[in-house]
């Protein structure tokens, strides 16, 4: 009897073993070029990609797991996941519930409205126009901030960046405010083929932070440790690079 009770035990902990190399990513998966679901329920994307090549660098099995965007961080902190991969902004808000790791891209907001928009990006031009950005995002909180508190633009919020350029695409918003790798993605697209970026980069930190990182819970400093090692890296070994050269023809680790 106590033979087979110290087998179980043998089997448990090994399990636990396994089972500790496994690393829970919430994903968005709504959020191109960073962040897709494919038609047969796969993911890709930037963030898709880095994640998997940091799993790699650590020597751990990834499982990606799908959330709402304004659910991220309450499912890090009831432990549905381990850490957030989703394009992240680092801001102090943030920094009070999470921990992040150093950036791993960094990229401004841009305006996006149709070519034949014979408008600028003033006041005057603004004022009355509706702009449609995504939900809980730094993106919302500075067009609100800026804009919306004076009476300038009307600010309409999206559960997904993709419902955000269905409605500008439809002509149901007069402006989109989105990432600019975002926005290139957009433009790209057929729905956007005839729309433009237009006026500043906006990144002020006060709104955009210190860049896009990687968010885990307060408690798990080791993670944090190992993710910044794996962080620098796949950049020094030039995966970061390849992987950055498949979706941007430009840094967008910057600065």
């Amino acid at each position: 009897m106590k033979k087979i009770l110290s087998i179980g035990i043998v089997i448990l902990l090994f399990s636990g073993v396994l089972q500790a190399k496994d690393l829970r990513i919430g994903i968005e998966g709504v959020y191109p070029p960073f962040s897709q679901t494919n038609a047969d329920g796969s993911f890709s994307g930037f963030d898709i990609d880095i994640t998997h090549a940091l799993c790699s660098q650590m020597g751990v099995k990834c499982k990606l797991i799908q959330q709402d965007w304004d659910g991220m961080i309450p499912a890090l902190l009831a432990r549905k996941y381990d850490a957030i991969i989703a394009s992240m902004t680092i801001t102090e808000k943030r920094k009070k519930k999470v921990n992040f790791t150093d950036k791993y891209y960094a990229s401004p907001a841009r305006f996006v409205v149709p070519k034949k928009s014979n408008f600028d990006i003033v006041n005057a031009d603004l004022k009355g126009k509706t702009v449609g950005v995504q939900s809980a995002t730094i993106m919302e909180k500075f067009l609100i901030d800026n804009y919306q508190k004076f009476g300038i633009l009307k600010v309409r919020g999206y559960n997904t960046q993709d419902e955000a350029n269905l409605d500008l695409a439809a002509g149901r918003v007069d402006i989109g405010f989105m990432e600019f790798g975002v926005s290139e993605e957009f433009l790209k697209s057929k729905s956007g083929a005839n729309f433009k970026m237009i006026g500043p980069s906006f990144a002020q930190e006060k709104w955009f932070g210190e860049g896009i990182g990687i968010a885990v819970r307060k408690n798990s400093q080791s993670l944090l440790k190992d993710l910044n090692k794996a962080i620098k890296s796949i950049r020094q070994n030039g995966q970061y690079d390849k992987i950055r050269k498949k979706y941007f023809a430009y840094d967008i680790y910057g600065e």
